[in-house]
């Protein structure tokens, strides 16, 4: 199996066979044209077997595939021309966003910042919403039969205009989707391949503005997902691929490259949850219930959180302020990758990112025409990466550009050396990465210190001791078995295929079971119907039920688990309304949870897993007859790590030498041909049975 992980600026691949091998490789991605990238990717994973690309993808069984393709082209605006169609009168809440579109997924110093607090742009423009008369009521009853003449003359007028893709949203239909089924039924007569997107079938979950806005966001997704996934797949059979292409969710399972345009607005946080999957699948190798995870590549620095063993889920999120129904691993991001560019603010300040290099021009020091100063820049001239090992060797960096950058847009502006530029670049960039685990596992109810941080991602392992040292983590470790800036493609590679539904029917507890039986049974056949349509073989299927509920009076929802292995009744309703209490508590802390207020069950939730035949696991590591790894060090040169200690003689090891077994004390540099790790000098660091760098952050092993 392979696992291919498309960032903005690299494209990682892993292999794995029924043999424990698994194998790494890295190229540039192509952002012209992502599917280039995939495929040298491919190439380069044949190459470093020994074997030919066609004999590669001929004993493939399936090949998993993330990317920041989606959700890329929504950050940037870079979409679709789509057409709108709502019932008559409602053509302006896309527009008028609920009153939540001035201040959704913004910081809270941004939504204290009146003066420049600002709607986004409506996802659609005016000309192109166009009302038709329909009417169901809540139960779902017709009130007003669909007007298939207006619905007709509404296709037609959005077609002059040029829209590919078409997004069709009616009051109440989760309750009754025939009005939206019959709409879509009359776009395939008049322009068949016109892309079509419904919410009864992409979100059919109560909410007005939210169920639209995820059901556009799918439409101007769609035709562009479409184009890109039908020619890659032809090209793969046609190289060879025995097994079907996979496509990467938000929630951390696959669905099938044929089934994935219809539901494209799922494959937005693809490339961010293949790391925490991963995560997942070492953590139960080493024993771990929590982790954090911190995954740093080009353009972005990600955390996610595995808490008990599993991925922490969210039933939603939010893209440029608008929400999105999207049952996602939740994880968290900031412009602040490898790739993010060191810039002074008009208040003299420095700052790092959001904005990145990406993969063209990159980092000054690529020597591919870039002047802007990055992290990477900083790490280079810090002497953390060594200009002439860069991608093991492959690429050649140049110091003198970096350091040229550095001191042009950092240092004469602060009256300071490069050196000493890249030093202030460094310390931010810890710092505001360190921030944002921070607050991602306090703000979710939980201690940090009682969470192993994993790192991964090629800049990961540079910064993960100084964040995970802030953090107060009680451990790092540094997942290096199948090369750490590979990890998000190991995590996709052992991903299995999952499906869910849902649907909002709501009610006041106590609930009637039978209603609640009701609902989760026609969920389950859609889960597994959808299952049985994604062309794979599973070696088991599990089911899982979830639901959102709030107290009486509340606006919004918190989701919890529901039994997913019995019959309804009225004691599992009744352990339905606990279990909503304790995860309330949980979030919010103890006894906040107010069920005299009364329950409200708003929305039932499916999840359909199916387990592929072949999980991929880190093989053992060749092990050591002592401790000792002097004979790995390939040299030593200055190094900065720390800023109370400055530039210091720095032993460098050659992580092919490294062995299960051997220990080293910091300062330290372990280089791997995709990455490069630092252990500070107050740490010991050891490698243990899988070939994962482990350092202890507890008080007692601090020197």
């Amino acid at each position: 199996m392979i696992g291919i992980d498309v960032g903005g600026t690299f494209t990682d691949a892993v292999a794995a066979d029924d043999s424990g091998r698994i194998t790494g490789a890295k190229t540039p991605s192509t952002p012209q044209d992502y599917s280039i990238g995939v495929l040298a990717a491919i190439s380069e994973l044949a190459s470093q077997l020994g074997m030919d690309e066609r004999t590669l993808l001929e004993s493939t069984e399936y090949i998993a595939h993330g990317t920041t393709a989606s959700i890329n082209a929504l950050v940037t605006g870079n979409v679709e021309p789509v057409g709108f169609i709502t019932t008559r009168g409602h053509g302006d809440s896309i527009e008028i966003m609920n009153i939540e579109g001035r201040y959704l997924g913004l910081t809270a110093q941004a939504i204290q910042d009146s003066i420049n607090l600002h709607k986004p742009a409506p996802l659609v423009p005016r000309g192109r919403v166009i009302e038709v008369t329909e009417r169901m009521d809540q139960s779902g009853n017709i009130v007003v039969p669909l007007n298939e003449a207006e619905v007709r003359e509404a296709v037609t007028r959005l077609l002059d205009q040029g829209v590919h893709a078409i997004a069709v949203s009616f009051l109440w239909s989760f309750q009754n989707p025939a009005h939206e089924q019959r709409v879509a039924e009359i776009i395939a007569e008049m322009s068949p391949e016109t892309f079509v997107a419904v919410s009864s079938f992409v979100s059919p979950r109560i909410r007005e503005f939210s169920r639209s806005s995820t059901t556009i966001m799918s439409a101007q997704l769609g035709p562009a997902l479409r184009r890109y996934l039908r020619p890659l797949v032809a090209e793969l059979k046609q190289r060879g691929l025995a097994g079907p292409l996979l496509i990467m969710q938000s929630s951390g399972g696959t669905i099938s490259a044929d089934e994935a345009p219809a539901s494209a607005i799922t494959t937005v946080g693809s490339v961010l949850s293949g790391g925490v999957v991963g995560a997942t699948r070492l953590a139960s190798q080493l024993g771990h219930s929590n982790v954090v995870t911190a995954d740093v590549g080009g353009t972005t620095f990600l955390v996610g959180m595995v808490v008990d063993g599993e991925p922490v889920r969210s039933s939603s999120t939010i893209i440029n302020q608008h929400p999105i129904n999207v049952p996602t691993i939740k994880v968290d991001a900031i412009g602040s990758g490898g790739g993010a560019i060191a810039w002074i603010d008009q208040g003299g300040n420095l700052r790092v990112g959001p904005k990145s290099a990406a993969a063209e021009p990159g980092p000054a020091a690529y020597g591919l025409g870039g002047t802007e100063p990055t992290v990477t820049d900083a790490d280079v001239v810090l002497g953390i990466i060594d200009p002439d090992y860069f991608l093991g060797g492959k690429r050649q960096l140049r110091l003198d550009l970096a350091e040229a950058a550095l001191l042009e847009k950092i240092g004469r502006p602060l009256g300071l050396t490069a050196r000493e530029a890249a030093a202030a670049v460094y310390e931010v960039q810890n710092a505001q990465t360190a921030d944002l685990a921070r607050k991602v596992v306090v703000e979710s109810g939980y201690d940090p210190r009682g969470f192993v941080m994993y790192a991964f991602g090629g800049a990961g392992p540079i910064h993960a001791a100084a964040i995970a040292t802030e953090l107060k983590a009680s451990e790092l470790v540094v997942p290096l078995g199948a090369a750490a800036s590979g990890f998000s493609a190991f995590g996709l590679a052992a991903s299995d295929v999952s499906v869910s539904t849902e649907t909002s029917d709501p009610a006041p507890f106590p609930l009637n079971p039978a209603d609640v039986q009701r609902n989760f049974d026609r969920l389950t056949a859609q889960v597994k119907d959808s299952l049985d349509r994604q062309g794979v073989d599973y070696s088991s299927v599990s089911i899982y039920r979830e639901f959102d509920a709030r107290y009486t009076g509340q606006m919004f929802e918190v989701t919890a688990d529901a039994p997913s292995d019995e019959a309804i009744d009225e004691d599992t309703v009744a352990a339905m309304g606990e279990t909503f209490d304790k995860r309330y508590s949980e979030l919010f802390g103890a006894g906040s949870a107010f069920a005299d207020a009364g329950r409200q069950i708003i929305s039932y939730r499916v999840r359909g897993v199916g387990e592929l035949p072949f999980r991929p696991v880190l093989p053992a590591h060749e092990q050591t007859a002592g401790s000792d790894a002097s004979a790995a060090i390939k040299g030593f040169r200055d190094v900065h790590l720390q800023h109370e200690r400055g530039f210091e003689k720095t032993a460098i090891y050659d992580y092919a030498l490294l062995r299960s077994g051997h220990r080293f004390e910091g300062p330290a540099i372990i280089e791997v041909a995709t990455t490069t790790v630092t252990i500070p000098a107050d740490r010991e660091a050891y490698v243990d049975e899988y070939g994962n760098i482990r350092v202890d952050l507890s008080e007692r092993h601090s020197k």
